[in-house]
This record gives C-alpha cells, structure tokens and sequence, in this order.
C-alpha cells in the first residue's frame, strides 16, 4: 500500500482538582477557544468543545502522531498556565491528574457532537458523576 490513512475520533473528558465547579460561564468561551488553538496547533481537528462548571468534553479527529498522554498534558498545563495568567479564576485552578479518553466511529460522530454539544440540558438531570460512569460502562 503506498499511503497510509488514518481515522480516529477520540472523547476526551476531565475536571478540576477534586471536581471543583471553577469555570465560570463569564470565561468559559475564551477557555474553548484557548483550548481548540492548543489541540489544531497539535494537527487535531476539534469536531466538539464544551466546558461545564466541574469538567469539560473534548471531541476531536485525532492525529496519530502525538501520544493521547502527550496531547492532554499539553491542553492542561498550558490552559492552566493561562487561567492563572488571566486570573479567571479567584481560586487555585489546576486540573485533576486523570482523565478519560474514548474513541468513537466515523458512523458516531453526530451522535457525540450533539451530545457535548447539549451538556447544559444533559446536567440539568444528570450530575456528572453518574454522567461519567455511564460513559465507563458504555466503553467496557
């Protein structure tokens, strides 16, 4: 085979240290955007972004050639570094260690979309603690 093509989508989900509600809907936008710089700087393609107050969903095409770890790490010390530097937030901002990192088929792309795309009706019934073990027990 002379070229090589990939496709993957990966859901990455994480949160502030112990699950703090930090982000503010005042700054929540400017931190997407700050964030979707980050991952399309890296080759990704950012397909959903959405922060809620205690956590935040990540949808991209991702690029093979950077390490998930590798990717994550850079989207949180450079985000964290920026709060800080904008002083967005009154209290010590700094993200949680793990995260969940999920892939998706090309057939599930709008299905997930939409789904991050809706957190704010979706949390309106749901905290995220169930709303992150219903996604652990979907990806066994």
């Amino acid at each position: 085979m002379a070229n090589t093509y990939t496709q993957f989508y990966v859901h990455l989900v994480f949160s502030p240290k112990k699950k703090q509600s930090l982000i503010k809907r005042n700054w929540k936008d400017e931190l997407e955007k700050y964030i979707t710089t980050i991952v399309q700087n890296h080759k990704h393609k950012m397909l959903a972004i959405n922060c809620m107050p205690d956590h935040i969903h990540i949808f991209i095409g991702y690029y093979v050639n950077q390490l998930v770890p590798d990717l994550v790490e850079e989207i949180k010390t450079s985000s964290c570094a920026w709060i800080k530097y904008k002083k967005l937030s009154r209290y010590k901002f700094e993200w949680q260690r793990g995260y969940g990192a999920f892939t998706h088929s090309r057939s599930q792309v709008d299905t997930v979309v939409n789904y991050i795309l809706k957190q704010e009706e979706h949390h309106k019934k749901t905290p995220f603690k169930d709303e992150y073990l219903e996604i652990l027990r979907k990806n066994m």
